[in-house]
């Protein structure tokens, strides 16, 4: 299933796109789309009856806004470089263990909400990422395979950052990663059933019409169910949590000097196949 929030940013209501295209209303049968639905097979089960019944009305699409396709957010934990041609451009070594930083929930945007450079940044880059939505709570599980069971489903995340504010200001990367408006997410929340082999899609991102960003998940070094699994042994993980699991090449800091950071009015694009497609247009905070 595709699922999504649709309306006034505060005020989405759960909605549904049908294998037709069609968005569907879901305000009848559920409240919202969070971590209580994900953990609830019952209620998703009428979700799944609901859509193959026909039943569920349509919205019309036009002039509305996509929201964030997940509500009330637990946390959103970040692996970074995780990607050998990411490690590659950025004359980094893999590393051995999967590097963990976070990102609020407040971060979080519609996919294609605007997007702020904050107030003296120079260093605004882009990074087109597959989210990991967490349906069944994790807990010190024991394998990669085991741990893929505790995904719901996924999307495209983008994993704004500013790097000065990163790497050159001292303290970890938080900084860096949590200015406002800096994790637009959707527009889809796909269920895993639809989307099989999380080593298998490929990532695209666009800066103001140029392709800088061409990759696939395969080319992660830790894929989703060793991260998932990983991740448990330090953590709780619970339904309505997020991991974004890194980006590959061609990102800003990655390209010769001058690099192309990001600056008001360029518009950023990006896709995940088979998992929608995001469009920014950047302006100052």
């Amino acid at each position: 299933m595709k699922l999504l929030r649709v309306g006034t940013a505060g005020a989405e209501r759960p909605a549904l796109l049908d294998a037709e295209g069609t968005l569907r209303d879901l305000s009848g049968i559920v409240a919202d789309i969070d971590g209580g639905l994900l953990a609830d097979q019952a209620a998703l089960g009428r979700v799944r009856a609901a859509a193959q019944s026909g039943e569920l009305p349509a919205l019309d699409a036009a002039g509305l806004r996509t929201g964030p396709p997940l509500a009330r957010i637990g946390k959103i934990v970040c692996i970074g470089l995780n990607y050998h041609d990411h490690a590659r451009e950025t004359g980094a070594r893999p590393p051995a263990e999967p590097v963990v930083f976070f990102k609020a929930p407040d971060t979080v945007v519609g996919p294609n909400d605007t997007v702020l450079v904050p107030r003296g940044s120079v260093k605004t880059d882009w990074e087109v990422e597959l989210a990991v939505v967490i349906g069944r709570t994790a807990r010190y599980v024991e394998s990669a395979e085991a741990a893929l069971a505790h995904v719901a489903g996924y999307a495209v995340a983008h994993d704004v950052s500013e790097r000065e504010f990163q790497i050159e200001r001292g303290g970890t990367w938080d900084k860096g990663k949590n200015c406002e408006t800096f994790n637009p997410l959707g527009p889809w929340l796909v269920t895993a059933d639809e989307v099989g082999d999380p080593q298998d899609l490929s990532l695209k991102l666009w800066v103001n019409g140029e392709l800088k960003q061409d990759g696939t998940t395969a080319e992660q070094i830790f894929p989703v169910g060793e991260v998932v699994r990983y991740v448990s042994q330090f953590m709780t993980l619970y339904p309505g949590d997020v991991i974004n699991t890194g980006t590959p090449a061609g990102v800003a800091m990655g390209h010769p000097e001058p690099k192309p950071y990001l600056r008001a009015g360029d518009v950023v694009e990006l896709e995940i196949a088979g998992l929608g497609r995001q469009r920014q247009e950047l302006k100052d905070a």
